[in-house]
Formats: structure tokens, sequence, C-alpha cells
């Protein structure tokens, strides 16, 4: 079959000046519709009709045809039924043939992709219509009025699943028989309407729609890859979470070992879609068919050979907590817990605090007035917490809590932290409140007055609280994060599992009895409170690319 796709596009735009030609993500609106077009296997020839020069003149520099539009179907009163008759009929003589089916696609839908247009035509070849038009269903409660006054368009008052199709023309294209091309009509008298995606449905009419679009056209395709087990912690899962909830806008997919349960469950209980995969040669696999924009591959060391094929299979590639050989063909390297020292100063690997991404709920919180008497202590040593520094924790509070009657402790565990088989347990005659897997974290850390943790990304957090803490490092590679320091406030007494109970006791006492120390404790960690909040901004500008 013969098919021509006719583009009408005037220069004289009102709404928006110059609008088929303005750029839109870096290309003249027009644009898409030409590429649509010439994308398409089942369309034969493009043709752009104009009154406008520069329009014409960018149509050419596509390689589709340009056609002038005589002046009398130029006017803002002229429909497009005579617009697209004309321009038949002189490709028709230029062609020396009858085309057989004839597509108007607007400049003005940008957001409509190749493949919903390929598949449209190919429904309308396999069938026996006449006329296929572009529709989005939106049905809702709807009203019009007449000389009485209003009346409804509905039998019933339904909820919007439970109301009839109310199909809305989408504008982005309109498929006739060529019998049905005339001076005064494209509409046949057997319709259909083809479905478009109501994402793909956008017509440019206002500079809301223009904003829209543009939005849609920017979006890209990210791949989150992280792992959450014990041994590992939950940090890289609730690190990538917290990128996605920024990422908005953007298509977000996550990817994780099925081995590592904990995390994977984390994931599917927030509802973002989820790729489970069992093995390295899996993950490639899916990229090679999934085709990101960008993989952020949060999952500590990378090797030279894997980041090579990651460069493979996608055009930009971010490395997370990354102290591997890989760091050197990555992208970009965000290493937010380490100084930099730990890395040569190449110009593709970011350090330091500039770079942290905090959770939602503290950059919108701000810390509570200080208070001489420590009168709450929490107790968080994160998702899997996996060298027990919980327990230890606890046996220290039922050494100490006699000592200390006007003091409650609130011990935070996360989901991957089994409390039963180390027997902690909420216990009133000791003030030991425990929560688990707690939703809200930020309001359990602002009442608090002191505050024990592991070396993560939870002391960024007790820092824009301005909660002076005592940090016991999870292992070796923990240590190696130099935000948790005095100088920035924090009480750091070394590995968890070779710090002495009595040691821990004693620091406890001093803190407890020097309101002076920890008020200025308070005052270094906040001192970074500003900072801290528009990491998570840096470090999206960095994976964008911006």
């Amino acid at each position: 079959m013969d098919v021509l796709a006719i583009i009408p596009a005037r220069g004289g735009s009102k709404g928006i000046p110059r609008k088929n030609v303005r750029l839109m993500c870096g290309k003249p609106l027009i644009y898409y519709a030409i590429h649509n077009a010439q994308t398409s296997e089942l369309i034969t020839d493009v043709v752009v009709s104009s009154d406008d020069d520069e329009i014409l003149t960018i149509a050419e520099m596509y390689h589709s045809v340009a056609l002038r539009r005589p002046s009398q179907l130029a006017g803002d009163h002229i429909t497009l039924d005579p617009v697209v008759y004309e321009a038949v009929q002189q490709m028709e003589a230029r062609r020396g043939k009858r085309y057989d089916i004839v597509i108007t696609l607007q400049p003005t839908s940008p957001v409509l992709t190749s493949k919903t247009l390929n598949t449209a035509i190919r429904s309308f070849m396999d069938g026996e219509v006449d006329t296929c038009i572009s529709a989005t269903n939106r049905p809702h409660l709807s009203w019009s009025k007449n000389e009485t006054g209003f009346y409804p368009l509905y039998e019933h008052r339904l909820n919007r699943q439970q109301l009839p199709p109310n199909y809305l023309e989408a504008g982005a294209f309109l498929i006739s028989r060529r019998e049905c091309v005339t001076e005064n009509s494209r509409i046949g008298k057997r319709i259909s309407i083809y479905e478009v995606p109501e994402q793909e449905a956008i017509d440019i009419d206002t500079a809301n729609d223009w904003i829209v679009c543009e939005n849609i056209l920017s979006r890209k395709k990210i791949v989150l890859r992280a792992d959450g087990y014990k041994e590992l912690g939950m940090g890289h899962i609730y690190h990538c979470l917290t990128l996605a909830y920024n990422l908005i806008g953007h298509e977000i997919m996550f990817v994780t070992k099925a081995a590592f349960q904990e995390g994977v469950e984390k994931l599917k209980s927030t509802h973002f879609p989820v790729t489970v995969i069992n093995s390295d040669e899996e993950f490639f696999a899916f990229l090679e068919t999934y085709r990101p924009n960008i993989v952020v591959n949060d999952c500590l060391d990378t090797t030279v050979e894997y980041v090579k094929r990651l460069k493979s299979l996608c055009p930009r590639v971010v490395t997370i907590e990354d102290m591997g050989e890989g760091t050197y063909f990555a992208d970009v390297v965000i290493n937010a817990l380490y100084s930099g020292n730990e890395t040569s100063n190449r110009k593709n690997v970011y350090s330091g605090e500039d770079f942290v991404c905090l959770r939602d709920e503290f950059c919108t919180l701000e810390p509570k007035e200080f208070s001489p008497e420590v009168k709450e202590v929490i107790v968080l040593f994160g998702g899997t917490d996996p060298s027990n520094l919980t327990g230890k924790l606890y046996q220290m509070i039922q050494c100490i809590h006699t000592h200390y009657p006007d003091i409650h402790f609130t011990i935070i565990t996360g989901m991957g932290y089994d409390c039963t088989r180390y027997g902690i347990v909420t216990d009133e005659s000791a003030h030991v409140t425990v929560i688990e897997d707690a939703k809200f974290i930020s309001s359990y850390i602002k009442k608090a007055d002191l505050a024990f943790t592991s070396q993560g990304r939870t002391v960024y957090e007790l820092a824009v609280c301005g909660t002076p803490s005592i940090v016991l490092a999870q292992n070796r590679r923990e240590q190696l994060h130099s935000f948790a320091q005095m100088q920035n406030g924090f009480f750091n007494l070394g590995m968890g599992n070779e710090v002495e109970m009595d040691t821990l006791i004693s620091t406890f006492k001093f803190l407890v009895n020097t309101p002076q120390m920890r008020r200025e404790m308070r005052e270094l960690m906040l001192s970074h409170h500003h900072q801290l909040k528009f990491g998570v901004k840096n470090e999206i500008k960095l994976i964008i690319g911006e």
C-alpha cells in the first residue's frame, strides 16, 4: 500500500509565537512529527505543508517534502480538510500515482511515539474501517448547559473507573482511506477510535502544554542496581529508594538479586517496578533488552570488566561507594561517604558531604532545642545490623538503667534484623521501647538527646537533627567513612565488636554528665545542616548529567 503522511504546519501561531519551529529539547517542534513518519516502515512519503519559509526550510533539512501552501489556504479560518486535500493532489501529481491511505500528523503532538503510530497504522490496514481517529479515554462526570440551566451528561453518579468510555480526540493523527479525502472532509462512514496512551495524547496549545511535553521528552530510563542483606546492610537499598523518589518524572527500574530476600521484599513493598536477577549475566541480558539511558550501580566495588560491560549496554554509568578499578571507566563515581583521599583526584569522582543523599523526611526537618538533660536516647544500627550492635547496646541498657531512672531508650531496628533471635524486646522496667522497621524515623531521632549508631548514612541524618552521637562501626569498610569524627560532632569508638562494655558505659556516662560537650557536638553537627540538605539535588544532577 502507498501511504502518504501530511504534516500541516502554519507559521502564524498566536498562542505560542513560532510554535512549530521553536526548540523543544534541542529540536524544532515539527521535527518530532517528521521523525515519527520517517521511522515508520509503513509510510511511503512524508510531506510538510506550510505557508512559512522557516518551516519549509526545516522540513527539507529533515529530508521530508516541503510543499508551499497556497495563500488562500493559509488564513486563520481555514480548516485542515482543504489543506490536506490540496497536499494530496500535489503529491499525486508529483509521484504520478494515487495513494491508498492518507495520514494527517499534527506537528503539535511531540510526545506521540513512533511505536504507537505504527501500531495504529497496522491496525487500520488490517481492519475494514474508512477512518481512524486518535483519541484518549477520559471518563468523567460531565455537565452541559442549555437555556434552562445546567444538566448532567450521565444517568448515575459512579466512580471514574465505573463510568462508560468517554473518548476525546487527541489530534495526534487521523488516518483515512484516500477516497474519503475531499476538499471538505477526511472522514468516511466507517469510523474507529485508536486509543492513544494519555501521556502521548498531549496537543500543544498553551505554554503549560509545552512545559509538560518538554518534561516528558526529557524523561530518561534509569536503572537502579542495589542489593540488601544482613551482611551488607540495607543502606544501598534505602539510598537508591531516596534517589528514585527524587527522580520523579523519569522511568525508574530497580534491579536486585533474588538471593537477597531482605532487599527484594523492601523494594517490592514500595511499588516501584523491580526486576529480580540471579547473576550479573542476567543483569547484562536485561539491560540489552530494556535499553536504559542511565545505570546507577550501588553495589560497592566494581571491576574494569564489569563497568566496561555496562558501558557497552548503556550510554551513562554511575557507580556509588565504589573503590574498585572499575571507577576508571565509569562516567561518574559518587563516593559521598568518603573524604576523597581514598581515590585519586580524577574528574569523574565526587566525594564528601556535598553529595550525600538525605531521605525526604530529613530535608524538611528542623532540629529541636538543645536539652541540658538527657531524657531520651535512641539506638539505631541500620536495616540489618550485621554485627548485632543492637544486642550490645541492649545489654548495656540492662546494666545501667537503674542508675538512670529518668532516661528512656528507644531501639529502632530494621526489617532485616531479627529481634526475636536476640531477645530484643520492649522492657518497661528498663525504660526500653523497641520499634521494628519504623516508617518515619526522623520523628524519633528529632526527640533524642543522645544517639548510638553505626558509621553509615545514618550519621548524616543525625547531623541535620543535631543529635549528639556515639558511633560504632559495623566493619572495616565503614571505618573509612570519614564524616563521623569529633570535628563534625561525633564520638567515634571505632569497630563496634571490639569496644569493651566498660568503654561503652563510661562514654555514655561522660556524655550524659557533660552537657557542654553535647552542646558543642550539636553545634558542630548543625554547621553542616544547610549543606547536607542540598546533597540530593547535587547527586541527581551528577546522575542525569546536568
